[in-house]
C-alpha cells in the first residue's frame, strides 16, 4: 500500500498535465491484484503483498510500456524514444525475526533518484539510480533491456536481462555481519564492498479481455553474485536464488474532456 501511495503522489503532476491537455479524452488503466516477493534481499522465504497499477493515455494511443519492476517516475523529457525524470520506490524492512537471527534490523526505506530510457522498435533499454532514504541508506541501480511484442493494448508481452549494482552501504546494510552482530549469532564478521550484487531476468505481460476488465501479471528471477553471494547471511539463513511473481485484474475508463466555454 505504502508503495501505491508514493506511485500515486509521483503521478500526480502527470494526471494534472494529461487532464489539462486539449482535444483528447483521458484513459485511466487501474489494476490490483498480489504479488509474491522474497521477505527481503537474500531471502530464502517469501512475503505475500499488494500489486497495484495505474496507467494514462490520450484518446486512443496505447498505454505506453512500463516493466514490471520500473520503479515509480516522471517523464519529464520524452523526444525520440528517450525519456528521462524522478523516480521512486519503496522498500520494506527487515527484521531479526525474518531472518531467523539477530544480524541487525534494517528500517523501511524510501528510495528516491532518476531514470533514463531509450525505445528503439521492439526494444527498450533503461536505467534507474537511486539513493535510500532513511533505512538502507545506500544507492543503488537498476540496469535492463526490454524485448517487447505488443498488439496495441491488447496485448503486452515483455522479456529481458537486468544488472544490479550497489555501493558498499547498500551492501553491508542487508549482507554486511558487523562485529555485534557476529557475537550474537556465530557468524564470521563481513564488510561488503560495493559493485555489482546480482543479475536477473523479467517477464511481464499483460491482456485486455474486453474493453474494460483486463489481467496483468509477471515473473522475476534473481541471482545474487559478488559479495552479496558470499555473505554468511545468505549462506547461512538465506538464499541465492530470489523469485517474484504476481497476477492481477485492470480495470479501464475513459474521463471525457470538459467542452470550451
Amino acid at each position: 500500500m505504502k508503495r501505491f501511495l508514493i506511485m500515486a503522489v509521483a503521478l500526480l503532476p502527470a494526471w494534472g498535465a494529461a487532464s489539462a491537455q486539449d482535444g483528447r479524452d483521458l484513459r485511466v488503466r487501474v489494476g490490483a491484484g498480489a504479488e509474491l516477493r522474497p521477505q527481503y534481499p537474500g531471502a530464502d522465504s517469501s512475503r505475500i503483498g499488494p500489486l497495484i497499477s495505474l496507467s494514462f493515455a490520450h484518446g486512443t494511443d496505447p498505454f505506453k510500456f512500463k516493466g514490471p519492476d520500473d520503479s515509480s517516475g516522471i517523464a519529464l523529457v520524452s523526444t525520440k524514444g528517450f525519456s528521462f525524470g524522478p523516480a521512486a520506490n519503496f522498500v520494506g524492512s527487515r527484521r531479526d525475526s525474518d531472518v531467523g537471527a539477530p544480524v541487525g534490523r534494517v528500517a523501511p526505506t524510501l528510495e528516491a533518484g532518476v531514470f533514463a530510457g531509450y525505445r528503439f522498435g521492439d526494444f527498450r533499454i533503461r536505467g534507474e539510480l537511486l539513493k535510500g532514504i532513511g533505512g538502507h541508506k545506500g544507492v543503488r541501480a537498476q540496469l535492463g533491456v526490454d524485448r517487447i511484442w505488443r498488439e496495441g493494448d491488447r496485448y503486452v508481452f515483455s522479456l529481458g536481462p537486468r544488472l544490479l549494482i550497489s555501493d558498499d552501504r547498500y551492501q553491508r546494510s542487508y549482507f554486511g555481519v558487523s562485529p555485534a552482530a557476529a557475537l550474537a549469532t556465530g557468524l564470521p564478521t563481513y564488510r561488503p564492498g560495493g559493485g555489482i550484487y546480482g543479475v536477473a531476468a523479467t517477464s511481464g505481460m499483460s491482456a485486455q479481455i474486453t474493453s474494460h476488465w483486463g489481467v496483468f501479471g509477471y515473473a522475476r528471477y534473481e541471482r545474487l553474485i559478488g559479495d552479496a553471494a558470499k555473505s554468511p547471511i545468505v549462506r547461512r539463513f538465506g538464499s541465492r536464488d530470489q523469485l517474484s511473481a504476481g497476477l492481477g485484474l485492470s480495470y479501464t475508463f475513459t474521463i471525457k474532456r470538459l467542452p470550451a466555454d
